[in-house]
């Protein structure tokens, strides 16, 4: 008998001897263990795979039962009873460069018992429990990585004394002034009313202030004058329309899906509508984060209430989509990971998707452990070329009505769309010939079927929502390849954050725990992350210059203690936005002039420490918007659904939007943003991406910017508007110019400016005389070409 026969032999005869329970190994089997398997493998494996290595590798835990039977980074490693399909195995059998050296060291007896234990089945009596993944010793050392100052706690810093005490009006000058002091600098002198005024008003409603209000507040000599002004302002719908503008920037709103057929989706606009509604009622912060991750959980007061926090979640239905057939839902799962890390925490989690994070302290087992709660859960699915039909949206109606008769509607139609997609599966499997075309023919068949039933469907709102779907933790990814599975992780938190993991006992998902920890007051980094937002949109930078990411690889804060100061302040304050911005926008350091001082430039040229405010130019928003304000033209109506061509009248690859909004007066809010083309003005101007979180708009300054003010059909259109509204002013020519400055610029026009003006329009309507149009058409062409240059200037795109 050959050796390898008597091998074979002896293992029959060991797998009948020891077959038992593997839940109670027999006396032989524990000697068999404890005698030859457990020894080799603490001399040749425990140093790298057990919970106690210094550096873990390769994510795989061979000093207890449970650490082998959940594998490592590269799937499963030993299957009882199997050891020709045993990776471990076949590693140690044929080892290659790449091998643990220790595979290497094996003689050739220990082997055949490592194979022998694998062949009766793998008894290992350590019952010891694996325990969290964070057991498992991971390459970062989160005590050290916690010393970084996003991770640490929020402090609540002393307000610094100042040598200027009359200049600082609140805590908030205290901390930039002793900054200042501490550098030799002066702050600038203080802005005019007029500039205020605009500064003000285009930070809170993204519009130009009106000649009466400019009137009232240079008239009201109190010393509570800028705080009404404020709070009338933060009372204005026009507030929401503008910083919930700011929001969806971040979460990169859209109305199209995204994947290659960008299709359009008509009930998205229900979620855009929330976040400006949620931002005029100064809605808590902390709860707006939970409504977005899990309001279908939450209690509510009303059946309003849960219609409005069901479609609150729209933002998780809103992750982008990548393929037409929707296939790829891993990427949509990480799209969602990516957002919530950079718009909530300022932190770049999908660097952790392939790999442990390079720079932060994100192991890859944390990014599965957020992938598992996103993954229990049911997005809105919006269609696709082929299926075209949308699913999973969520009804807003009252329960009984709901079972009555919404839900055996849907059943039907979910049951139609799993017919359809295994025609369709199996059509497109097929080469072309007779089995094709049968199953094209019943793809065709249901098709007509589900059409059927869609004309006798009830009538009802939906959300484009998100809600739970089956509960269950998932597997590693191999760099971030969904077909190639390591082992589970337990659904849970950041480590860095604090390392919680979903309950045994929770049935759901984990999303209502996720808002939880997201929320937390002890969070070190959501109140930060959110306050720097809330400076960067009013100061033109943010004391953190990175907004979305406060990780290593960004910049640190300008002003570390103000930071603290503030999102300590915003805790406390019940986490309320607008009582943030009268913090910041009562403080002398908003009030002053943007005036060059070529002194301080030379101590602090990026004006880091605050000595001057902040120029910026409007966002292609508010230039918009202020062409239709200053003309008479703005709808100022709150919008609605896109009115969409009739569903599937379109190809992507005539890469047009579906609707031409530009027939619309209403704010720019209300455009429809299409994921793969914005509208041509938005892509001008530097418009927000929707297709990623935008934390800072990018600025770009190009000879097509001009030219679009001078030429583009929109300008043209509302310059005349404008004429028409200076030309209905009673008086002079002279006073319509001062009246136009006043509309466009918040200010009256100069002498120089008035007699430039008159000189221009006589010369140009001279100009025009030889078209032979009538003097009233020809008064018209001549003041739109002077509302055109009045556009065209950098005070009127630009903000003081």
């Amino acid at each position: 008998m050959t050796a390898a026969k008597r091998c074979a032999a002896l293992a029959t005869v060991l797998a009948s001897a020891f077959a038992a329970s593997a839940a109670e190994p027999s006396s032989e089997q524990l000697n068999f263990f404890e005698k030859l398997i457990r020894p080799m493998l603490a001399e040749h494996c425990y140093e790298c795979h057990s919970i106690r290595s210094a550096q873990l590798k390769g994510g795989l835990l061979l000093d207890s039962k449970a650490g082998w039977e959940r594998g490592g980074n590269s799937g499963p490693v030993i299957i009882p009873g199997d050891p020709a399909n045993s990776r471990l195995i076949r590693v140690i059998k044929q080892p290659d460069t790449q091998s643990p050296p220790e595979y290497h060291r094996l003689s050739t007896r220990q082997l055949t018992d490592l194979e022998r234990w694998v062949t009766i089945g793998a008894p290992d009596p350590r019952t010891q429990p694996l325990g969290p993944v964070a057991e498992s010793k991971s390459a970062f050392d989160f005590a050290k990585e916690r010393q970084f100052w996003a991770y640490q706690p929020v402090k609540d810093p002393p307000v610094p004394k100042v040598r200027n005490s009359r200049w600082a009006r609140t805590p908030v000058d205290h901390f930039i002034l002793a900054r200042l002091e501490a550098s030799k600098l002066k702050p600038n002198p203080d802005a005019d009313k007029r500039t205020l005024l605009r500064r003000a008003t285009y930070d809170l409603t993204g519009l130009p202030p009106t000649p009466d209000e400019i009137n009232a507040f240079l008239a009201d000599k109190s010393t509570e004058a800028f705080e009404k002004v404020v709070d009338r302002l933060l009372a204005s719908p026009a507030y929401g329309e503008r910083w919930g503008r700011h929001w969806l920037d971040l979460v990169r709103y859209a109305d199209t899906s995204g994947c290659n057929a960008d299709v359009p989706i008509p009930d998205a606009y229900r979620y855009r509508n929330y976040v400006i509604d949620s931002f005029n009622r100064d809605k808590p912060y902390d709860l707006f984060l939970r409504e977005q991750i899990a309001g279908d959980l939450l209690p509510s007061q009303s059946e309003q209430d849960r219609y409005e926090n069901i479609i609150a979640t729209g933002y998780l239905a809103i992750s982008r989509r990548f393929s037409s057939l929707g296939e790829e839902p891993h990427l949509t799962f990480d799209d969602t990971i990516d957002n919530v890390g950079k718009t909530v925490l300022g932190l770049t989690l999908a660097c952790a998707r392939c790999h442990d994070h390079k720079y932060d302290p994100v192991p890859t087992e944390d990014y599965y452990a957020l992938y598992g709660i996103f993954s229990s859960t049911r997005y809105s699915f919006p269609g696709t070329e082929i299926p075209r039909h949308r699913r999973d949206l969520i009804a807003l109606v009252p329960a009984d009505r709901y079972e009555k008769e919404i839900r055996p509607f849907e059943d039907k139609l979910a049951a139609i769309d799993q017919t359809m997609d295994t025609h369709y599966a199996r059509k497109v499997s097929l080469d072309t010939g007779k089995e094709r075309n049968a199953a094209d023919a019943a793809w065709k068949k249901t098709n007509d079927e589900r059409d059927a039933l869609l004309k006798s469907a009830p009538s009802y709102d939906r959300a484009y929502a998100a809600a739970e779907g089956t509960p269950a933790n998932t597997r590693v990814q191999i760099k971030g390849n969904p077909l190639k599975l390591g082992r589970e992780v337990p659904r849970g938190f950041l480590q860095i954050l604090g390392g919680q993991h979903v309950p045994a006992s929770e049935t759901g998902s984990g999303r209502r725990q996720l808002a939880d920890w997201l929320a937390d007051p002890r969070n070190p980094l959501t109140a930060r992350v959110m306050v720097n937002r809330i400076w960067l949109y009013h100061f033109g930078e943010g004391l953190v210059r990175t907004p979305n990411d406060f990780g290593t690889r960004g910049q640190p804060p300008s002003h570390p203690e103000l930071l603290d100061y503030l999102a300590t302040r915003f805790i406390a304050g019940g986490w309320s936005i607008k009582a943030m911005h009268k913090q910041l926008m009562l403080s002398h350091a908003y009030q002053i002039s943007t005036t060059d001082d070529p002194s301080a430039a030379l101590k602090d040229a990026d004006n880091r420490l605050l000595w001057k405010f902040n120029r910026r130019r409007l966002d292609a928003e508010e230039i918009r918007d202020s062409l239709l304000a200053v003309s008479g033209a703005l709808d100022r109506t709150p919008g609605g659904p896109h009115p969409f061509k009739p569903e599937w009248e379109w190809r992507y690859t005539q890469h047009k939007p579906f609707v031409d909004d530009f027939e619309s007066n209403r704010r720019s809010v209300y455009l429809l943003y299409q994921r793969i083309r914005l509208q041509p003005i938005l892509g001008l101007f530097d418009g927000a991406d929707p297709n990623a979180a935008t934390g800072q708009r990018p600025l770009s300054t190009t000879a097509i910017q001009a030219l679009f003010m001078m030429n583009d059909p929109l300008a043209h259109q509302q310059a005349e508007r404008f004429a028409d509204r200076l030309l209905a002013a009673p008086g002079t020519t002279a006073s319509r110019i001062d009246l136009a400055y006043q509309l466009a610029f918040a200010r009256p026009a100069t002498k120089d400016e008035l007699r430039d003006g008159v000189t221009y329009l006589a010369g140009i309507e001279q100009k025009f005389a030889s078209a032979q149009t009538s003097a009233d058409k020809l008064e018209r062409a001549a003041w739109a070409s002077y509302c055109r240059v009045l556009y065209s200037s950098n005070e009127f795109i630009y903000l003081d």
